[in-house]
């Protein structure tokens, strides 16, 4: 299991660059920006409606007012035929801007989901270039959150806030206007009480900036070791870890905790104390507005449409405020996602690459050197020349560097120095697509999706047929157990493939194989999982497979290698010795060691 102390420390989580984060995510937006322009457009126009609306309630009210004292000093009243009018444009403006509303939140969508689309395929694309290494040294977990989570984050912010950004700055400017048309007295008034909000606004933000950093990457964390814990059930189980799991799992679920009730609390604070301050200016309108009215100085309608409007201008404040605080989280997630689009990728294959047409499967290592990092080396300087359909064995203890020459091999790490070459071509010149394309794999740890056993070994070779698919299941000794299961080929492998047993997934990896029809053959420990019966039945099968083709053979159990045409036995990253078995029992040297350690009991029987 990975150690999630590699993650970042929560203590120093806080977004670096907010406006860097937010110019980049924009620069996805922008590629709709005729789309962006009428989302601006029916925003305007949506709030110019409700903006009007106000005033046109207030002309209600005059009229009423008007029409009552003139009623009471015997004159004709309230006229009902203005009322009726007034009243339809009131409907129609409520209407208008509804159905602006309505278009422009439809478009907002669309802009929202063509860009997450953008991005999501941003970070496939980026997960098929990063170098093995990358996985190696973060757990999945926190991988998974990063492309997942804080993408499904950004979309959320993306649809809810742009709109309600642009909807609150074009409401803060029609509603001022029409708060100067009204009165420059109260609109001063009002306007007095915004520092007070905005001060409010920019401490809660400030506050709550480092706390939604931290917030994501908890979440990244535990999602890393739920993944951990799942993967890993039987070993906890097995070691009666479940408390020092579950205390794990405590700890990182209070951080998270932590972080999201803090971050939580400080947003919920700014609405309440925006508001207070927003009472505190309706309560010196309505003075300032009443004593007006008593000197005749205004109508009681204005007063009305003014409150109506100092109301709705405190609303976008308030929504403001909210959005800033979203912005935070939004930041958070997609500085985190941009993070990982930063990743150093795998070294850029050569334009135009080299393609080997004629494989024949001779390779050559050449004084290569590697490691894993600059400060470690593991291969000092390896040689070793395979000639066309030749097995060669690599054996040599835990560490040795073993798995390492296989993962070069498939350019799964890149050589610090010298060189890897099939059929003289080096394989830096040719595409990692068409490199890997000439091999056939079957590793220790296996790999099945959740499927039915027919597609997990048509993936070796697609739109395979059945026949050919049964042909390369009865080669590798599977075919017997196949038919035994329920729905034979057709039988669904759950996630894990635990509903067979380990040594009928290894099986089932090695028809993969076979059917892939390799020019070149990498058996990593191919037979580990299986018992001996099994496992002189699949040499049998692995001969036939093997056959005119160049093979490489990581083996523990030395019995699997004795008919290997070269056997290289690795210590510390180098050959120490080659040969037949033969050759190498005979020398009595550090292959023979290995050899008679396995079999000295049966020696002796």
């Amino acid at each position: 299991m990975k150690h999630m102390g590699q993650n970042q420390k929560m203590s120093d989580a806080k977004v670096k660059d907010l406006k860097g984060t937010y110019k980049r995510l924009f620069g996805y937006v922008g590629k709709y920006k005729a789309s962006f322009v009428l989302v601006v457009i029916f925003a305007i126009l949506s709030t110019i409606a409700a903006v009007l609306a106000p005033l046109v309630l207030g002309m209600t009210t005059n009229e009423l007012h008007r029409g009552i004292i003139d009623a009471s000093n015997g004159g004709a009243g309230i006229n009902f035929a203005l009322m009726r009018k007034i009243l339809i444009i009131l409907g129609l403006l409520y209407v208008c801007s509804a159905l602006f509303k309505y278009f422009e939140q439809y478009i907002m969508a669309g802009i929202s989901q063509k860009t997450m689309y953008s991005l999501r395929k941003v970070v496939d694309e980026k997960i098929k270039k990063l170098p093995l290494n990358y996985f190696d040294t973060r757990t999945f977990g926190d991988v998974l959150s990063r492309v997942t989570n804080d993408v499904d984050t950004v979309q959320q912010s993306l649809q809810q806030g742009i709109t309600q950004l642009i909807t609150s700055a074009t409401t803060i400017v029609g509603i001022l206007i029409m708060m100067i048309s009204i009165s420059p007295v109260l609109t001063a008034i009002a306007l007095c009480t915004l520092p007070f909000s905005f001060l409010i606004s920019i401490g809660v933000v400030k506050k709550s900036q480092g706390l939604f950093r931290g917030q994501q990457q908890a979440i990244g964390d535990i999602n890393g070791h739920v993944e951990e814990m799942y993967s890993g059930h039987n070993v906890i189980k097995v070691f009666n870890r479940e408390d020092e799991v579950i205390e794990k799992f405590d700890k990182i679920n209070n951080q998270l905790y932590d972080y999201g009730w803090k971050a939580q609390f400080m947003s919920s604070i700014m609405m309440p104390g925006i508001s207070f301050i927003g009472n505190i200016g309706y309560a010196l309108i309505a003075i300032v507005g009443g004593l007006a009215v008593v000197s005749g100085r205004m109508y009681v309608g204005s007063i009305q449409s003014f409150i109506q409007y100092m109301r709705q201008f405190t609303m976008p404040i308030v929504q403001t405020s909210q959005i800033m605080n979203l912005m935070q989280s939004t930041g958070a997630a997609a500085e985190r996602i941009f993070e990982f689009l930063d990743e150093t990728e795998e070294t850029p294959e050569k334009s135009p690459a080299v393609e080997i047409t004629n494989v024949q499967g001779n390779v050559e290592f050449s004084h290569v050197k590697f490691g894993y990092s600059s400060e470690n080396t593991l291969i000092h300087d390896l040689n070793i020349h395979v000639k066309s359909g030749e097995q060669v064995a690599i054996v040599g203890p835990t560490g040795a560097g073993k798995t390492t020459i296989v993962n070069l091999l498939m350019r799964f790490y890149e050589i610090n120095s010298g060189s890897i070459k099939i059929d003289g071509v080096d394989i830096m010149d040719m595409k990692r697509s068409d490199l890997r394309n000439l091999f056939g794999m079957v590793l220790q740890d296996t790999w099945l999706f959740k499927g039915t056993i027919r597609e997990n070994i048509e993936y070796g070779r697609l739109g395979a047929s059945f026949e050919e698919i049964e042909a390369a299941a009865k080669s590798a000794h599977a075919h017997k157990f196949i038919m035994q299961l329920p729905d034979g080929y057709d039988f669904v492998l759950n996630e894990d493939a635990s509903n067979i047993s380990q040594g009928q997934r290894q099986l089932l990896t090695i028809a993969r194989a076979i059917l892939s029809q390799p020019n070149i053959l990498i058996l990593d420990e191919a037979t580990s999982s299986v018992d001996t019966r099994t496992e002189q039945r699949i040499q049998r099968g692995m001969k036939n497979l093997m056959k005119g083709r160049t093979s490489f053979v990581i083996a523990h159990r030395l019995s699997t290698i004795k008919d290997a045409n070269l056997i290289m036995v690795l210590q510390d990253g180098d050959i120490v010795e080659t040969g037949t078995h033969d050759e190498l029992i005979a020398q009595n040297g550090f292959y023979a060691q290995l050899y008679n350690s396995q079999f000295a009991s049966n020696n002796v029987a």
